[in-house]
């Protein structure tokens, strides 16, 4: 299955000069959705993942379906404000602005292999602000796995030193 086929390309959304790639008829499809579930619980395997972290909300849709596979948890990274209990925070610089992400400073466990999952790498600033708070935890990052990779934005370089698995490259 070329999943691919399942991916909308929408150009100047949300503002003019971009070309947004749009995941959402992969997700209404039935067999493309289990199709890349599969693949990413495949590499959660591979790694060894024992608890699966995922950044709202893309992160959620396909995180939690491979925490559940693998009979693992699922730790939500989210903006501020979300969670209820104690949380450890990552603030980050974006090309305007900066962003803020938080996770349960109870999420993950010393020495606890994370699989961190998210719909898509582009400059990779989500994800190595959720490494960071992992890593913040005593949790050892074994992966990072994504449907979808912006080739030319530099998150894979950002990410040199993780095991990046990406089912589509742009």
């Amino acid at each position: 299955m070329n999943l691919k086929d399942y991916v909308a390309s929408i150009p100047d959304f949300p503002q003019e000069g971009i070309l947004f790639r749009d995941i959402t008829p992969l997700m209404a499809d039935g067999k493309a959705f289990r199709e890349a579930c599969s693949a990413l619980i495949d590499f959660a395997k591979e790694v060894k993942a024992e608890v699966v972290a995922g950044p709202e909300s893309r992160g959620f849709i396909f995180g939690c379906p491979v925490a559940y596979e693998l009979n693992i948890g699922f730790v939500p990274v989210r903006k501020p404000n979300k969670l209820p209990r104690k949380t450890i925070s990552y603030k980050y610089d974006l090309e305007y602005g900066s962003n803020e992400l938080h996770m349960h400073a109870d999420s993950v466990k010393p020495g606890q292999k994370v699989l961190i999952i998210d719909d898509l790498l582009a400059t990779g600033g989500t994800v190595e602000a959720t490494i960071k708070m992992v890593e913040q935890l005593g949790g050892e990052v074994v992966g990072c796995a994504f449907l979808i990779e912006l080739e030319d934005l530099g998150g894979r370089e950002k990410l040199k030193d993780y095991n990046v698995f990406t089912l589509l490259k742009y």
